[in-house]
Order: C-alpha cells, then sequence, then structure tokens
C-alpha cells in the first residue's frame, strides 16, 4: 500500500465524531473504536449542563471527550470559569468554542470571539481548543466579516473545523485562502455522516448552506434526489489530493452524525475496506 493510500485511509480510522447530547448517544458510541474523539454540542433546548455531563460520561468510557461551549449561552466570566474548571476536573482537557444558536446572547458573549478572548485574559484556556470556519456564505454574516473573525479566532485556537461544504473546489480554495492571509492552524474538514437524507436536507436549509444547495442543483438536479445519495465518500474522494497535499495542512476528517453513529463508523469502515491502491 502506499504512503497515499495509507494516510487517507489513516484519515478514515481516526475521523472525530460529533454527536448530540440526547438520551441513549453514549451507549451508540460504544460502537466506536477506543480513544476516538467525540465531540458533543451545546443548544439552549439542553443547556450546558447537558453537554458536560454527557462529555464526562463519554470521558469515562474512554473516548477523548470534547464539550462544545456555546458563547451565547454563558452568562458571565465567572460562569465561564466554573464551566472550564468543572471540564478541567472531569478531565476534559478539550474544548470547541462556537457562537450557539441561541437568539439573544445570555451575558456578555455575543459570539465566539468574545469568549475566547476572556478565556485568555482569565488565564483558564484549556490544553486545546477548537474553533468553526465557514468555507462558503454565512446565513447570517457578511463574508467581510466572517473572514475578520476567523483570523482573529485563530489567534487564540489550536485547530479549525469547516461547517459543512458539499462543494469540494469551495474547501479548497476556502482552506487555500486561509493559507494566504496567514492562518496556520491545522483544518479538520467538517461533513454530514451518514445521516438520513431528509434530516440532512432540513439540517442543510436551517444553516443556511446557500452556495452548497446551488451546487447540488447544479450537479444533480434536484436537491432532496441528490441529498439521498450523499455519502461521505463521495466528498472524500473529491478532497483527497488536497488531503494528501501537505500545503493545505488538512488533517482530518469531523463527522456530523446527527447520532447516526452506528451507521456513520459502519460507512467509514466499508469505505476504507473498499479503498484501493491509487497510483502515487
Amino acid at each position: 500500500m502506499s504512503t497515499r493510500t495509507q494516510r487517507l485511509r489513516d484519515y478514515l480510522t481516526h475521523a472525530r465524531f460529533e454527536v448530540l447530547p440526547l438520551r441513549g448517544v453514549v451507549e451508540q458510541a460504544r460502537y466506536l473504536p477506543a480513544s476516538t474523539t467525540v465531540t458533543v454540542t451545546s443548544s439552549p433546548t439542553k443547556g450546558v449542563d447537558a453537554t458536560l455531563d454527557t462529555a464526562a460520561r463519554l470521558r469515562d468510557e474512554g473516548f477523548h471527550a470534547v464539550p462544545h461551549l456555546a458563547a451565547r449561552m454563558i452568562t458571565d466570566r465567572a460562569h465561564l470559569s466554573e464551566l472550564v474548571d468543572r471540564c478541567a476536573r472531569w478531565g476534559l482537557s478539550e474544548v470547541f468554542v462556537v457562537a450557539g444558536d441561541a437568539q439573544s446572547p445570555a451575558g456578555e458573549f455575543p459570539d465566539s470571539l468574545s469568549l475566547l478572548r476572556a478565556m485568555d485574559e482569565l488565564g483558564i484556556r484549556p490544553s486545546r481548543v477548537g474553533i468553526t470556519g465557514y468555507p462558503e456564505t454565512h446565513a447570517f454574516i457578511s463574508d467581510a466579516a466572517t473572514i475578520q473573525a476567523t483570523d482573529e479566532k485563530s489567534r487564540y485556537a489550536d485547530y479549525i473545523v469547516s461547517q459543512i461544504c458539499y462543494d469540494p473546489d469551495t474547501i479548497a480554495s476556502w482552506v487555500k485562502a486561509l493559507r494566504a492571509r496567514g492562518v496556520t492552524l491545522p483544518v479538520h474538514i467538517g461533513a454530514p455522516g451518514a445521516v438520513d437524507p431528509t434530516k440532512l436536507l432540513r439540517i442543510s436549509m436551517k444553516i443556511g448552506l446557500g452556495d452548497s444547495m446551488r451546487f447540488l442543483r447544479k450537479q444533480h438536479g434536484v436537491v432532496t434526489k441528490l441529498l439521498s445519495r450523499y455519502t461521505p465518500e463521495n466528498l472524500f474522494d473529491e478532497l483527497s489530493p488536497y488531503i494528501v497535499d501537505d500545503a493545505y495542512g488538512i488533517v482530518g476528517w469531523h463527522l456530523f452524525t446527527f447520532n447516526e453513529i452506528t451507521k456513520t463508523q459502519q460507512c467509514l469502515q466499508d469505505m476504507a475496506a473498499r479503498m484501493q491502491e491509487v497510483p502515487a
């Protein structure tokens, strides 16, 4: 097996899995290999405690658990310090900072950048911190503001996970633009796992993937028909040349499972098994 093929297989076998803190998720996660990185989302409906509690249970199961800290759900610096302290006590050495889905901030943190700055000023930064990047137009933020925010957030982070994007060329161009601006953080490519197509369509529309949806229509005619054909393998194959090109600094996959954990892991196993020797 060539070094290139082995590298691509390694990305499959070491993918990160994102889950929702819902009932039964820890039991489902037991299907994953030991020490898999599992990130836990944070939402206004479940609250930050559900996120941390689920992450702690996953950590106890032997996974590298990463709770999301949603800025708009944290009231003030005292609350932030308490959450970070709880993470440390529970052996959660890494966090993923997001703005969050709350319509209005609960306190002094309207966005992820303000939370990152506060952690830095308070001297309570965990060992590793991840942030989100947007390969295409954000639903609510201008391109210029998104670029500026990403560049500023990168000063406080260790890696970036890209938001869902179905167009491999857009993803590659975005990473290339990051590097041109001097952002050198490793990038994990965010992609849906083996998710029910109806759910995937609903989520894609909710998060405002305008450019991606237009790309899908152009490529396949009808969005719902295309999404019914979506598998991580399609995107993986298209991005393979960039993944193995060190200039892009792509270090792996981040699968948004929406708790379709078993199906997503089985999909990755099948992909690895089918992977053929590719000429270097």
